[in-house]
């Protein structure tokens, strides 16, 4: 991981909420949906996944082929 695992909350001048999961590798992204839910009393409308999603999948090859050169 490059940093930190830490999420973003943005709330826009009409009130719309928005959050972002960053360094927060694979589907352990989705743990948080819940939480936010609770602590802003809110409901997910859309979700997408970022970048580190895939990244997960790219760092379990690499630690793969790194215990098969050992």
């Amino acid at each position: 991981m490059s940093g930190q695992p830490r999420i973003v909350v943005t709330v826009s001048s009409e009130g719309v909420v928005s959050a972002e999961t960053r360094d927060v590798l694979g589907d352990r992204c989705l743990d948080y949906v819940a939480v936010l839910e609770d602590l802003l009393a809110a409901q997910t409308v859309s979700s997408a996944y970022t970048a580190d999603h895939a990244r997960a999948a790219v760092t379990a090859r690499q630690e793969q082929r790194d215990v098969e050169r050992a």
